[in-house]
């Protein structure tokens, strides 16, 4: 089980629908791998400038990005609702990418909550063999869902 606490800017509206279909994704990332585990996760969808306060501050990268994630993963009791972390979503710039690789603001916005799920639950994308690992989840996370490009 997951609670969800979303913080929208309203300077970049998603639609109720589409937020809906985000908090699947999410959900399905982590029920897939901690079905029994209830956590709680903060999803903020904002704009550029305030992704960038958010990189520069904690990551010491001074430019937008389209996604951030903050894991807590300290959840060893399944029975307590525990935070398994923060998502920062720039819908400014998922809305530039959505046009620039041909596909829907929807699927973008889908695949970046399935991108920062995995990062919550401990994935990365560092080495070659952990890109393809988390590709392949994301994949197959949108695909079980009916999300397509």
């Amino acid at each position: 089980m997951i609670k969800f606490y979303i913080e929208q800017d309203p300077a970049y509206p998603v639609p109720k629908t589409v937020l809906t279909l985000m908090k699947r994704v999410i959900r399905t990332c982590v029920q897939a791998r901690y079905p029994s585990h209830r956590f709680e996760i903060e999803l903020t969808v904002c704009g550029d400038a305030e992704i960038r306060t958010l990189n520069r501050e904690y990551r010491g990268v001074d430019r937008a990005t389209d996604v951030l994630s903050f894991p807590m993963l300290e959840f060893s009791m399944p029975q307590v609702w525990v935070s398994l972390g923060n998502i920062v979503i720039s819908a400014e710039t998922a809305r530039r990418h959505a046009e620039e690789y041909g596909h829907s603001l929807k699927r973008e916005l889908c695949f970046l909550s399935a991108h920062a799920a995995l990062h919550l639950l401990g994935y990365d994308h560092e080495t070659e063999p952990e890109r393809e690992e988390m590709e392949r989840l994301q994949r197959e996370t949108l695909d079980a869902l009916g999300i397509t490009r």
